[in-house]
């Protein structure tokens, strides 16, 4: 775990998931990634799953029941980063 956790809300992002959990992994700072998936029916929770092998220790996925919004699944993430005492949110 580190002290900064960048937050993405996801629906229906299987074809963009990969590059942009590569590309926070591949910033020089060192960052967890917390994805906030809103049950999208095409996999994105699954292609998650699939690359938290990759990255066991920082990507994390949280799926909600239905598309609840954007805002409301910031407000998810941020509660669950305070929760876990992270210092910097994105």
């Amino acid at each position: 775990m580190t002290d900064s956790l960048v937050i993405i809300p996801t629906f229906n992002e299987i074809e963009n998931i990969e590059a942009i959990i590569d590309a926070v992994f591949q910033l020089k700072k060192e960052f967890d990634v917390l994805i906030v998936d809103d049950n999208s029916p095409d996999g994105t929770a699954n292609k998650v799953i699939e690359l938290q092998n990759k990255f066991p220790k920082h990507l994390f996925l949280e799926v909600r029941k239905g598309k609840s919004g954007l805002g409301t699944a910031y407000i998810h993430g941020f509660k669950w980063a305070l929760a876990r005492k992270y210092e910097y949110i994105f």
